[in-house]
């Protein structure tokens, strides 16, 4: 946590942050558009976040992307915000809304002491869903192969929910699932919102695993959204919790309390 806020207490390195929120998967160049420095300088403070967690990159070709990740502040808040509720941390609590705002897609990493092996069994088996998400899936995780979702008892099938990519150990990738009536009625989401999220292209997520020693890294990234997306909103608040529950899971052998 000291990196974490010793990389916030930068100006420049906050307003890179904000750019990245504004919009995410960003190249260097186009960092450097918004900021009169040095093409150097700005890579200097992308490592500095990208050291504290705050930052994370991929690939698209032979450019470099580079997206906000929300975990390190995250984890600020479930050690501090949760535990004592004090007007004193507000602060963090503003950053914490801030930074897991609703950019074009959503990025995620963190480190978990575990396995690669454990963790892919982690994201696919039920008996380890049901347990950190409440969320049961039913595949063979073959590429093309149908997802059917099981969410509080009830079964979610539709033919677009497969299996895009599944190298194991290594990286998953599926398309979201499909918003029913009955998803909606048994989670208390009103007419309106299901019109907007059933009128929404289909997202996609997708886990990459890295081994680092003893720890993996897992990146999730869900995009496909379109613009001003519903879903995005809506998945943005509840990737934090549910990574932070696996990492706890898988460390632990208890996910963390539910309200």
């Amino acid at each position: 946590m000291d990196e974490v806020f010793k990389a916030l207490a930068d100006p420049s390195r906050r307003h890179l942050l904000d750019s990245l929120n504004r919009q995410n998967g960003q190249t260097l160049r186009e960092l450097c558009s918004g900021l009169g420095m040095a093409r150097q300088s700005v890579s200097k403070h992308l490592a500095q976040l990208e050291a504290a967690g705050l930052v994370t990159t991929s690939r698209r070709g032979r450019e470099k992307l580079h997206h906000l990740n929300v975990e390190p502040v995250n984890a600020i808040a479930d050690r501090w915000i949760s535990r004592y509720h004090r007007g004193r941390v507000q602060a963090l609590a503003d950053l914490k809304t801030a930074l897991e705002g609703t950019p074009m897609s959503f990025v995620y990493t963190t480190y978990i002491a575990t396995t690669p092996d454990k963790l892919w069994q982690a994201l696919t088996e039920p008996a380890f869903t049901s347990q950190y998400w409440g969320v049961e899936f039913d595949s063979d995780w073959q590429v093309g192969s149908p997802i059917t979702w099981t969410v509080g008892g009830l079964d979610i099938s539709d033919p677009a929910q497969v299996v895009l990519e599944s190298v194991p150990g290594s990286r998953l990738s599926y398309t979201w699932h499909t918003f029913t009536p009955e998803f909606a009625a048994k989670h208390g989401f009103s007419d309106e919102w299901l019109k907007a999220v059933t009128a929404e292209g289909r997202s996609k997520v997708t886990f990459e695993i890295e081994p680092m020693g003893r720890l993996v890294k897992l990146t999730v990234t869900h995009d496909d959204f379109d613009e001003g997306s519903t879903v995005l909103e809506n998945v943005s608040q509840g990737w934090p919790s549910v990574l932070s529950n696996l990492k706890t899971y898988l460390e632990t052998g208890s996910p963390l309390p539910t309200e």
